[in-house]
């Protein structure tokens, strides 16, 4: 038992960790998965300009990823659609209709200039075994522009899960600089779809957003039109939520026309006697022409995930692009050190003939030294010390070159390498100014294509109970004590789905309940209707023990939904109720003897005052009450 509950353990914790690491979480790093790591690697191999077939691509890419060619296809047409990394042809589907991709063999692509320019390097790129052992893979892609925040992520592991939103291009890019210049910043969400989006509570990228549809209204005719859709959803999507709607009687259309090509456009003409404004707050209300979408910003960092700001993700990937730029400058110093003393040894090789002092060597051995002692005589000309492997290269030129060798030409050349050591040399020194300059020229070739597609703004939320249409009636039967929207009889009010109705009966007892089909109230119910905290209830009620009467005013402020609570005390008999703001009662008292007051009108409204709905009456009189009547 002991050895199966271990195995268990390890086994769980073995595939607990691939699929957060391999599968659904994205690296801090370059912003990837695997597959789509996978995917870009294969692409900048077979990479030559021109559009491989997309099946091509996915073939080659089964040589790193063991998962099939299904996954493979989804996660490139998914790249593709994001409209940074992969240029595409043919049909990749539609992000706006939800429509999908034609077949892998049908469609092609191939790197994005920008791919090409800001994701590769070999030099500075850590490459493991694939799974077989038969080829290399990067472990993550030297990525200079902060991809994971520019296509957003999604993904759902063992015990956790992400959902990054994409944030815009430029906007990223000009936050880098800010960070470079240790100025504040503020970056927030955008999409391809565009529409409204509230951040008020985006909270860096750990919290939800608000997302609603641009609507507008035909001034020339009684239709409203939907331009922009959702983050989430598609034009079927949103068209399937109305029609649902409707179907619920939720909202009250009389057609919806999809007419949606290159850009959104859905014509929704309203039922006639509902005005446009009331359809449109329907449609935010019970449609998906607003959701909320909850945000967790999880990735993987220092191989374990992590949950992280979104700006602290900006943060981490420019300073990690600072060090990209400078490591990429000091192998760039060291090429060109090593470019500078081969020409240099060339040189002297070349204009001190020392080439001649090799023709009467009879072995390999005596040669290599001769052309030493012939360059150690310049050893102060020197860029590092002298190699054997620097003698060999200079034993390789051939006679022909030796012969045409320009001094004037060399010269130009090392002048040339010595002015890029220089630069080379300068820019380490200056290492945040030239990131800065690095990505302006990005910002200045690319951020053209990138603007921002979703405004900012404040999104209200349009409550269901004020939206929805009063269209439902609400029917009390007396006899059967029943009350709801099957209950059949001429008793009833008309009201929405989302009311609350108020249910006041004469055994002092008072609830509020939600709409719904059937539900047992009371058989002596002398008070229904939709709850309105700002109505006063009048009550006269006797108090058993000591036979006076009390007269009581108040309002229903706070309860529970479907919680009895009462509004006359237990010793309290019901004498009379009303709703009415201005109550005058008229009193019949019983006839007794020496009685001389045998009638008497009281104006409740103002004698007594308004009161919690739990609180005592006041007394009015000690007198038997015969008839109460409400003066009109």
């Amino acid at each position: 038992m002991e050895y199966l509950k271990s195995l268990f353990d390890k086994n769980f914790l073995e595939y607990a960790s691939y699929v957060i690491k391999d599968r659904a979480i994205p690296h801090i790093f370059d912003g990837l998965k695997p597959v789509q790591r996978r995917i870009l690697h294969s692409l900048w191999e077979v990479d030559d300009g021109k559009f491989n077939k997309v099946a091509n691509i996915v073939g080659h890419c089964m040589k790193y990823h063991p998962h099939g060619d299904a996954a493979i296809y989804e996660a490139l047409v998914n790249l593709a659609q994001k409209d940074y990394l992969i240029d595409k042809q043919g049909n990749f589907g539609n992000i706006l209709t939800g429509d999908s991709a034609s077949a892998a063999r049908y469609i092609e692509c191939r790197l994005s200039q920008l791919a090409r320019e800001t994701l590769f390097n070999p030099k500075i790129t850590e490459f493991i075994p694939s799974y077989d052992g038969r080829n290399q893979e990067p472990v993550v892609l030297p990525a200079k522009i902060p991809v994971l925040l520019m296509h957003g992520a999604e993904g759902i592991a063992v015990g956790m899960s992400t959902k990054i939103l994409p944030h815009n291009f430029v906007e990223l890019l000009e936050a880098q600089i800010k960070i470079l210049k240790g100025e504040d910043f503020e970056i927030y969400p955008d999409f391809i779809q565009g529409g409204l989006i509230d951040v008020s509570e985006y909270n860096d990228g750990n919290g939800k957003v608000k997302v609603r549809a641009l609507i507008e209204t035909k001034k020339s005719a009684k239709s409203i039109i939907i331009r922009e859709i959702p983050f989430g959803t598609t034009v079927d999507s949103l068209i399937a939520s109305i029609e649902e709607a409707a179907k619920k009687n939720k909202i009250k259309i009389s057609s919806i026309n999809d007419y949606t090509a290159e850009s959104v456009e859905i014509e929704i003409e309203p039922a006639r006697g509902i005005s446009n404004e009331e359809t449109i707050k329907g449609l935010y209300a019970f449609t998906d022409c607003q959701v909320s979408i909850s945000v967790n910003a999880i990735v993987i960092k220092d191989n374990k995930p992590v949950n992280i700001g979104v700006k602290e993700i900006l943060r981490y990937n420019t300073e990690m692009l600072v060090e990209m730029l400078k490591r990429e400058l000091q192998i760039k110093l060291g090429e060109l050190n090593e470019l500078l003393h081969n020409k240099t040894l060339e040189q002297i090789f070349i204009e001190n003939r020392i080439y001649k002092s090799i023709e009467e060597c009879k072995t390999y051995e005596l040669v290599i030294d001769a052309v030493r002692d012939g360059l150690n005589k310049f050893k102060h000309l020197f860029i590092r010390e002298l190699t054997i492997e620097d003698i060999e290269r200079l034993l390789q030129i051939p006679i022909k070159k030796i012969s045409r060798y320009d001094i004037e030409k060399a010269k130009q050349e090392k002048d040339d390498i010595v002015r890029d050591i220089k630069k080379c040399k300068s820019n380490l020194r200056q290492i945040t100014q030239f990131t800065i300059d690095f990505i302006q020229k990005l910002l200045d070739k690319y951020g053209k294509h990138y603007k921002r597609r979703t405004k900012i703004g404040l999104v209200e939320v349009v409550s269901k109970s004020e939206a929805a249409l009063e269209n439902v009636k609400v029917c009390y039967d007396k006899m059967s004590g029943y009350i709801g929207t099957d209950v059949k009889t001429d008793d009833f009010i008309v009201t929405s789905d989302y009311a609350k109705i108020l249910v006041i009966n004469k055994k002092g007892i008072y609830k509020v309940i939600n709409v719904s089909d059937k539900e047992f109230v009371d058989k002596d119910v002398i008070y229904f209707d939709v709850y309105n905290e700002n109505v006063v209830f009048t009550a006269v009620y006797k108090n058993k023990k000591n036979g006076a009467y009390y007269a009581k005013r108040f309002k229903v402020e706070k309860f529970i939904t479907a919680k009895e609570y009462r509004y006359l005390p237990e010793d309290g008999k019901y004498e009379f109720f009303t709703a009415d703001n201005n109550v005058k009662i008229y009193v019949e008292y019983e006839k007794k003897p020496k009685l001389k007051k045998i009638n008497e009108q009281f104006d409740l409204t103002k004698d007594i005052p308004i009161k919690g709905a739990q609180t005592l009456g006041l007394k009015i009189t000690d007198k038997e009450i015969a008839k109460i009547k409400l003066v009109k």
